[in-house]
């Protein structure tokens, strides 16, 4: 389909969805080992659909997600650094690693949406 990207949030939080795959599982903060979303999030369909990182990079290529993209945490970030850059918002990972150490979640919205094809 074809999508735009207008935000990302770095260090997310990840909150179980109200579906049944979920039932038990429980929140998790911004830069817990457990997180599923590692590093950042970019959103291609708000709310619900985003690409993010992984720690299971080996399951990569697979399906495993419940319509999000996975990727590797840092080729993610490197993403979504170029993403804003693009934008005309320059960060670097120094910018990145600060907001990791803070134990914060930081929301950035480009200036202008990027489009984005996801192609079977």
């Amino acid at each position: 389909g074809s999508y735009s990207v207008r935000k990302i949030v770095w260090n997310p939080a990840w909150i179980p969805p109200d579906r049944a795959w979920a039932r038990d599982k429980v929140a998790q903060g911004p830069g817990d080992p457990e997180n599923p979303m590692k590093v950042v999030k970019i959103f291609f369909r708000e709310p619900d659909f985003f690409i993010h990182g992984t720690g299971a990079t080996g399951s990569l290529g697979t399906a495993a997600s419940h319509g999000c993209l996975r990727m590797d945490p840092d080729e993610a970030g490197d993403l979504a650094l170029m993403l804003m850059e693009d934008t005309g918002i320059s960060r670097d990972w120094d910018w990145v690693r600060d907001i990791l150490h803070m134990g914060e979640s930081r929301t950035v919205s480009l200036r202008q949406s990027v489009p984005m094809q996801v192609i079977e």
